[in-house]
Order: C-alpha cells, then structure tokens, then sequence
C-alpha cells in the first residue's frame, strides 16, 4: 500500500488531555483511509505543564507521569493514555512517529553563575560585551521525578546560549565553557551562525550531553516501541549530532527506524539538499519548498503557471529523501512561519501531493478534520481562526489507497491546468487526474489499450456524465474551474 502520514495535532489542538484518547477512537478510521503512519506531537513535559504544545521541552522523561509544571498529565494526556493510543494505532497497522525536540531545553529548576558574552541577535558571531558573570535557570533536577529512569542533572555545561540572564534585559548570551566559545558549526550563514534558537541552547559537544541524548532515545524507544522519529529545528543543531544519534537509536533498537527532519527553507532547495548530503542521507526532510509553491499558488491564482508546481522542489529533486505536505502547524494561520495555503486550492494541492509517484505525503489534521481557535497576531489583536475540512479529502486518499500505482504519465503543456494518469497494476485498477487553477477544462489523456471500453467515472462526483476510453487507451477527462477531479474505472 501507499505510505501516506498524518500530522494528528495542530498548534491549537485542543488540551485537557484529549489528543491521546482521541488518537485511538480514530484509529480504525485512519486504516480506512489508507493512512499508514501518525506523527505525533512532543509527548513529554514542557515548561507550561498541562499547557504546553511540547516544543518548550523540560523532562523528556516524564511522559505524562510525574507532578512536574503544575500537571501530571501533558496537554495531551498521561502515559497511559500515550501508550494505549500508540497500540490502537499498532492494532490497525499504523506507524508512530514521534516529535524529538534535542536542540534546547526550557523551564529549568535552579539559578546558577556563570560565564557568557552578550552577541549580537542578527548577526551572532559578533560579540558586544566583554566576558561577564550571569545568572540564568540551567540546572534541571527534576524534582518532581526524583530520579526515575535517569539521575542525570542539566547544569550551564550543557548548554552553549541562553537569553535570560537574572536581573538584565533579555538577550542573547554566549556561555562561555570547555567545550567552546564559539557556536556549533551549522550549514548556513543565516543571522552568522543560527545555532541559537530559545530558551537553553542545548551544547552537543559535551560528551555526557551527547551520551545522556544517546540513552534516552533507546528509554523512549523500548517504552513505546516507535517506528519513526520527526527531528524539531535541525537548522539550530549540529548536523554531527544527528548524524550521530540516529544511528545509535537504530543500531539500539535494532529496527531502520524511519527520520523525517525539519529544515525549514522555503525557496532554497540548495540548502536542503546541502543538509541531506552532510548528512549522509540518513533522514528525509520536508518539503518547505513545495509548500511555499502551494502557499504562493494559492494566492496567485490563475495568474499562476501551474507547470512551475515543482521547481525547485525536493520532490522534483530527490524524491527519495522527500515528505510532501500542503500546510503544518508553523505555517498554520497566527503562527511565525504563516504561510497558509488557501482552502480553494487545497483539493489541488491535496492531488499533487498524494496522487503522483513521487513523495512521501503528509496530511495536516485540520485539513482532515477541521479546526476553530482564537489567538492573538502580529498586530496584537485577537483573530477567529476556522480551519474548514478540506473538500474531497477522504476520496483523494481513498484514490491513493486504491488507484495511485503504476506507470505516471503527464500532461503538464496548460499555463492553468495539469493532468496525469497512473495506469495501476496487478492489485489495483489506476486514476486520471485533472486540475485547474483557473477555467473548466476537458484535457484528452492516455490511459493504456488495457482500458478500452471501459467507462471513469469522477470519484469526487463533480461531473454525473462517464468518460469512455477509446480503442486506443485514450480519454477526454473535464475539470471544473479552479478545482480537481479525479476519474477511476467503473
């Protein structure tokens, strides 16, 4: 079957310790429609306890276990709802992919003194103050765990920056420290060196760091038992590290434990492509440029030339090493790296991402279930987000579940609409798909001899008339304006 992922959460996910319990309630009907991994969000303790969507990780230890932050529970549920949700999900034949978030830590237990020099913050090679003494939250002691399943205590040695100092104005410090003064070396010269990000930069370069990170993914592996890991933020870690850590964590737990990393680079396929060759192919990343395309298009409109969908694109580049997705929770409406694409176009999207050969797609849970949520933007007033279900959603991954196989051809010649057939295989009879950003159209396609005679019909029922494929092979298959269609045998 076709692997198709789910991202089953969004930054406004509701909490109260839901997401777990409902993860294995849908279960089945994820099976159903062909999904065959769910990603996860960061299931430990974040500094705002019950609160925290994760990404402000405290104890990766504690998941949903210990009174620590003002809450046992996480803001998805307690650890033995996370774990009765990931063995729903292992009943139906569904992956896990969980959330690694190792490039800093936050919510630390206890002050302490140290070293640092003030940097910079667009340009953070250069140093503005001399060598001074501050005093920031970097000893983590986890009291409320007591010990269990690890004793080892976060101190300002693990960490390279910070940018709370007691006392000072917020800033970005330098910690000073055995294992460098400068930062980790990273793949671009964005902001001089991006290695900081927030709150306690984690510092990979202490070895005690490193084999404490190491011991803790086999912990995490043998409690759950995942099957894949997205890595948070690798444009702010050491490309070394992960390189590193990801072949422990498969030589530990004996599995080819599946990566899917976020370097987020729109437009910039260089880097992408950069980050997969130093390192060493050892993960996936996603697809930013692609869904920059879709954001872009989306806003366009017809003015928009389809045939340019996949320039610069992982997809298009190497598809091996690429996960597809028409929107996340960065890009998500209210979110820093907002970059919505728009309802109209999502069925289009949705088309190219999970109809065609190349990619691994991934399904953001609004556009499956839709969302509603109030927060405040950039302009500090409060907006009401609604997230509808996107049109169509459930047929286009039942046409990847059972059509999407086989010999790809296209017809990619329209400025304002784009077509292809898969011709299917053995198992499974194949689709012609047809969309359009602007006009209705009728684009004449071929199907293969094979399906001479036979009548399409539209599985997303736009069209009640049939498409008859002549002796040939070929049929003439419509598209409504501005949408998509998708044509199956009878």
């Amino acid at each position: 079957m076709n692997a198709t992922m789910i991202q089953f959460f969004h930054w406004y996910s509701e909490g109260d310790g839901k997401l777990w319990k409902e993860a294995e309630k849908e279960a089945a009907y994820l099976a159903k429609l062909g999904i065959t991994s769910v990603w996860f969000p960061p299931a430990y303790k974040g500094t705002n306890g019950g609160y925290s969507v994760g990404y402000d990780a405290y104890d990766l230890y504690d998941l949903g276990e210990f009174d620590q932050k003002g809450s046992i529970p996480t803001k998805y549920g307690t650890r033995y709802d996370y774990i009765k949700a990931i063995k729903a999900l292992k009943r139906q034949n569904i992956e896990v992919i969980v959330d690694i978030v190792l490039g800093h830590k936050a919510g630390g237990d206890e002050l302490e003194k140290f070293k640092a020099v003030k940097v910079d913050e667009n340009n953070r090679e250069k140093i503005i103050s001399e060598v001074i003494e501050i005093e920031s939250y970097t000893k983590f002691t986890f009291p409320g765990r007591k010990k269990k399943y690890s004793d080892f205590e976060w101190n300002f040695t693990c960490f390279s920056g910070v940018d709370y100092a007691e006392g000072m104005d917020s800033h970005i410090f330098k910690i000073q420290s055995e294992y460098g003064n400068d930062w980790e070396e990273m793949i671009d010269d964005e902001k001089g060196n991006y290695d900081y990000l927030m709150y306690n930069d984690i510092e990979h370069r202490n070895p005690f760091v490193r084999e404490e990170l190491n011991s803790w993914a086999k912990w995490y592996f043998n409690v759950t038992g995942f099957d894949g890991v997205r890595l948070d933020a690798l444009k702010h870690i050491s490309f070394d590290f992960y390189k590193e850590w990801l072949t422990m964590l498969r030589s530990n737990s004996g599995k080819n434990i599946f990566a899917v990393g976020e370097y987020w680079a729109p437009g910039q396929l260089n880097l992408l492509q950069k980050y997969i060759e130093v390192t060493e192919g050892c993960m996936s990343l996603f697809d930013s440029s692609l869904q920059n395309n879709f954001h872009t298009a989306s806003n366009e409109g017809s003015s928009y030339d389809l045939r340019r969908i996949f320039d610069q694109t992982l997809t298009q580049a190497d598809p091996m090493h690429s996960v597809s997705l028409v929107d996340n929770h960065d890009t998500q409406p209210l979110q820093d790296l907002e970059a919505p694409v728009q309802s109209w176009f999502k069925p289009i999207a949705y088309a190219l991402i999970l109809l065609r050969e190349n990619g691994y797609p991934c399904v953001f849970y609004p556009d499956l279930y839709g969302a509603q949520y109030v927060d405040k933007g950039r302009d500090g007033n409060s907006h009401e987000i609604f997230l509808p279900k996107v049109d169509g959603i459930e047929e286009l991954l039942k046409a990847r579940k059972e059509h999407a196989y086989g010999t790809q051809r296209d017809y990619f010649e329209d400025t304002n609409c784009l077509g292809w057939t898969r011709e299917g295989d053995d198992e499974h009879s194949g689709c012609a798909v047809v969309l359009s950003n602007k006009d209705a159209y009728s684009k004449p396609m071929e199907m293969g001899k094979q399906y001479a005679g036979k009548k399409f019909h539209d599985l997303l029922k736009r069209f009640k008339e049939k498409v008859i494929i002549d002796e040939n092979g070929w049929g003439d298959f419509p598209v409504p304006a501005g949408n998509v269609s998708v044509w199956v045998s009878e």
